[in-house]
């Protein structure tokens, strides 16, 4: 069984199509779909419903890919601890965390974390959607992801990962002052947030759960809430966004509030792990992160 077959399933799982998926793992289409039938017949089953115009998996797949998720993950910490082993002196602490909070909340966490103890590591810090984070994380690519959570809304992230909060946040509907003199912010066009992003997750999850109905079809939409914010501040729209993004925007009047303070998401800034031991620089720091609470 070759390797490469369970991270060709992942990314099947990951984009929901053959054809994105091929692209994804730069190989053609036929080649792609020949790889998956290998690894189906390694298995022993289909793993894939072919008969449906999207791509669903059985429930032989379904199963087959909490094991690929964990066997892939567990190689590359395995991979990971021995070379932690073998160079402890140069190891590195690898992050994953959304846009949004590499930009406004990992910075100054970091800096006031190693304070009082300064690390000799390195830091190796790589910003995405919440999807692409997830993902890293699951296939062990990263020790630890930054992220924003709401308890109505779900992670990939099951019993093998262990997380701790902190900080907090606020998702708000935002406007420019300029937009908001010519119309009702609720008929206002939306941008929106797109489908691999974890504020949007946490949006539509947060909304299902109070009851709220969705605004309008969006003009425009991004994975990127600083991009959101940046349409928004343009005049082109209602933004939701994080307050950490624009809380200088609303003191100085450049946004101002789309909604009502009560229609406001409270929402929490959390580090995950797996619950694997890992280097040893990483579970120092994750330590470091327990005592520090």
């Amino acid at each position: 069984m070759n390797i490469d077959w369970l991270d060709d399933f992942l990314a099947l799982v990951e984009v929901g199509g053959f054809a994105r998926a091929a692209e994804q793992r730069a190989v053609t289409q036929p080649t792609f779909s020949r790889r998956i039938q290998a690894l189906e017949e390694w298995v022993g089953a289909t793993l894939v419903d072919r008969s449906t115009h999207t791509m669903k998996l059985t429930a032989a797949g379904e199963s087959f890919k909490v094991v690929a998720e964990q066997t892939v993950r567990r190689l590359q910490l395995g991979r990971e601890e021995a070379r932690a082993i073998a160079k402890i002196s140069s190891e590195t602490l690898r992050f994953a965390s959304t846009h949004a909070l590499s930009l406004t909340f990992f910075p100054t966490w970091l800096r006031r974390l190693e304070k009082d103890e300064p690390t000799s590591v390195t830091v190796e810090l790589t910003a995405d959607h919440m999807v692409a984070c997830e993902r890293l994380m699951i296939e062990g690519r990263a020790q630890f992801l930054l992220g924003h959570h709401h308890e109505a809304a779900t992670t990939r992230f099951g019993k093998d990962f262990r997380s701790v909060r902190l900080g907090e946040d606020t998702l708000l509907p935002v406007i420019s002052p300029e937009l908001a003199k010519q119309v009702d912010p609720e008929k206002a066009p939306q941008l929106s947030f797109s489908a691999e992003s974890g504020m949007g997750r946490i949006l539509s999850a947060a909304c299902a759960a109070s009851g709220r109905t969705p605004r309008a079809k969006p003009v425009f939409s991004s994975h990127l809430a600083s991009v959101l914010t940046a349409m928004a501040r343009d005049g082109r729209g209602v933004a939701w966004t994080a307050l950490s993004l624009v809380g200088d925007d609303i003191e100085a009047g450049t946004l101002l509030r789309a909604g009502p303070p009560e229609q406001d998401i409270p929402i929490e800034i959390r580090l995950w792990r797996p619950a694997a031991r890992q280097s040893p620089a990483a579970e120092a720091l994750w330590s470091r992160i327990l005592k520090s609470q």
